[in-house]
């Protein structure tokens, strides 16, 4: 067995060398991130010290693996085979094996081949947009401080805060309030949106600035000068919930609904001569949830294979398919998402923009039309507080410990906490069974210069192509992700194939 931290680094040096690692792997980074899910440092020091009690000094941040000729051995890596016996027990304990080596541990290859291959950027693309972004910027800054009535820093909450309840005297009421004066945060903005035409304004430069300092600007000095192409890192151990999170860029963070957001990923393209492939699970968490609550209403809905928001409209508000408004549907999107999260009517009314009344009256039909969810999420709930943690289809744990807080925040956060993470869990797992399956097939169907897998991204997977084998892609990917669960529901995938990422939802 090949035991070490953050093993997927030397896949990817030896790789690299031409190698291929064919040992049974233990990482101990990992498996401290299955056995401790409720600790986010899973860094070789903190593992050392919590799981064995030795006091280890601290460690110099190391380079990137594509800028250096070796690798640094960080400090206590002579201490990963006490920490192996030590987590397999742990897993055997909690049967976690099979998540531990079936998934996890068969992923690391799959990663690590998709972190070498990288993506093609389109560097005229985002330097076209950044000139428009800066003109925008400057438009919106003369904008607000017009509207103002004064010159200021928009980016500086001090001197936002100071402008709009000291200067424009805007209300505060319900407005949050910390140790430094009333809040200027997104949320709290958005309560002033009915106030002032200046709200908007901020929000839309606030939006933007994000999105070119994060990504327009930065993306091009991501490209590797050896290769071309920009090398995101696909983390294993830190999303909480179980989903690969990535960095350098965060590619899970761009926009999906928004223009700008659209764009920054149509800069993302395939090489010259191949194609972009992409495929995506249709709605797999509420799949998940009609699932595992066995709701007769929403196992209907998918067997039929109707729209979801539409439908659940439909049966909130007992009207026909056809007769459902933009409205209805609109109220029934935000609580199939919101249900996930364990939103309330507060929560509802602010990402809908209803009111709050109505956002109660909202929920409490949709309990109603779907009496199976209710009693599945009160069920979670009350075997969670029982057990101290929830668990997902495949055995991972989260342990909630807030929710025997006596702070109601801290109880309510832990509440959604245990709502969200055995349906989003199970979507994770899903997709990361996926991308082994699909490697397995690419490999067996396909030559590596034919066909690579790319990113993986919230529900979705992109390959690049050769030039006419996208239908034959395609059609291999669909069989593999559609087959790796069988759910209560169909499982559904959606593929799509195009020059530029942007273009294949």
């Amino acid at each position: 067995t090949l035991i070490g931290h953050d093993v997927k680094q030397l896949v990817k040096a030896l790789m690299q060398e031409g190698m291929t690692v064919k040992n049974k792997m233990f990482d101990v980074m990992i498996a401290s991130y299955i056995v401790n899910s409720s600790t986010r440092s899973h860094d070789l020091r903190s593992v050392v010290i919590r799981e064995l009690g030795i006091d280890l000094p601290e460690e110099k941040k190391q380079g990137n693996l594509f800028e250096q000729e070796t690798v640094s051995i960080p400090a206590g890596i002579e201490h990963c085979e006490e920490l192996f016996t030590h987590f397999e027990k742990a897993l055997k304990k909690d049967t976690q094996e099979d998540l531990f080596y079936e998934m996890e541990m068969a992923l690391i290859p799959v990663l690590a081949e998709m972190e070498l291959h990288g993506i093609v950027l389109d560097t005229k693309k985002l330097s076209a947009m950044s000139k428009k972004i800066h003109a925008r910027i400057e438009e919106l800054t003369r904008q607000i401080h017009k509207e103002a009535g004064k010159e200021f820093n928009i980016a500086s909450s001090t001197q936002l805060r100071e402008v709009l309840f000291e200067k424009m005297k805007l209300p505060t009421d319900g407005i949050k309030k910390g140790k430094t004066g009333y809040s200027t945060a997104a949320s709290e903005l958005d309560k002033l949106r009915e106030h002032h035409s200046i709200i908007e304004l901020i929000e839309e430069y606030r939006e933007i600035t994000k999105l070119q300092n994060t990504y327009v600007d930065v993306l091009p000095t991501l490209i590797n000068e050896k290769t071309g192409r920009i090398h995101t890192s696909f983390n294993q151990a830190v999303a909480q919930t179980g989903r690969l999170s990535s960095s350098d860029p965060n590619l899970q963070n761009i926009p999906v609904r928004t223009e700008m957001g659209q764009k920054i990923r149509d800069a993302f393209v395939a090489e010259k001569g191949y194609s972009l492939v992409a495929a995506d699970y249709s709605q797999i968490e509420l799949r998940v949830v009609a699932s595992l609550a066995k709701d007769k209403e929403l196992m209907g809905i998918f067997e039929r294979g109707e729209d979801v928001h539409t439908a659940t409209a439909a049966a909130m508000n007992n009207v026909e398919l056809k007769d459902v408004t933009k409205t209805m549907r609109n109220a029934a999107k935000g609580i199939n998402f919101g249900i996930l999260y364990g939103m309330g009517a507060y929560g509802l009314s602010w990402r809908t923009k209803i009111p709050q009344w109505q956002a109660k009256e909202f929920i409490d039909k949709y309990f109603e039309a779907f009496s199976g969810v209710q009693t599945f999420l009160e069920k979670t709930l009350k075997d969670a507080k029982k057990k101290g943690y929830v668990e997902t289809i495949f055995g991972r744990r989260r342990y909630i410990p807030e929710l025997s807080s006596a702070n109601y925040q801290m109880r309510a956060a832990g509440e959604r906490m245990a709502i969200n993470m055995p349906v989003q869990g199970a979507a994770a797992e899903i997709m990361k069974l996926a991308m082994i399956e699909v490697a397995k097939e690419l490999k067996k169907q396909f030559s590596n210069d034919d066909a690579r897998m790319l990113l993986q991204v919230h529900d979705e997977l992109v390959l690049e192509v050769k030039n006419g084998l996208e239908k034959k892609v395609e059609t291999v990917l669909t069989q593999a992700m559609e087959g790796v669960v069988e759910l209560a529901v169909p499982v559904v995938v959606e593929a799509h194939s195009g020059k530029h990422w942007g273009e294949l939802k």
